[in-house]
């Protein structure tokens, strides 16, 4: 929410992207940590099935006329 608050109206799809991306990238590292996985496979398959899912959220989004 503070990204979103802090960033210029201009760009605050693709900051918002981005971080997302970034935290999904963290947090799939975490979570394979604690769960005793690789920390990089971990963070690569959270954020690569979390940007797949925001793609195909955006794509709808498109299709109805509600995209940024």
């Amino acid at each position: 929410m503070a990204i979103a608050a802090l960033t210029p109206v201009t760009q605050i799809t693709l900051v918002v992207a981005l971080t997302t991306i970034i935290a999904l990238s963290v947090l799939g590292g975490l979570g394979a940590s604690a769960g005793g996985a690789g920390v990089l496979n971990g963070a690569l398959r959270v954020t690569f099935w979390g940007a797949l899912a925001m793609a195909a959220t955006a794509g709808v989004g498109m299709i109805f006329g509600v995209a940024a």
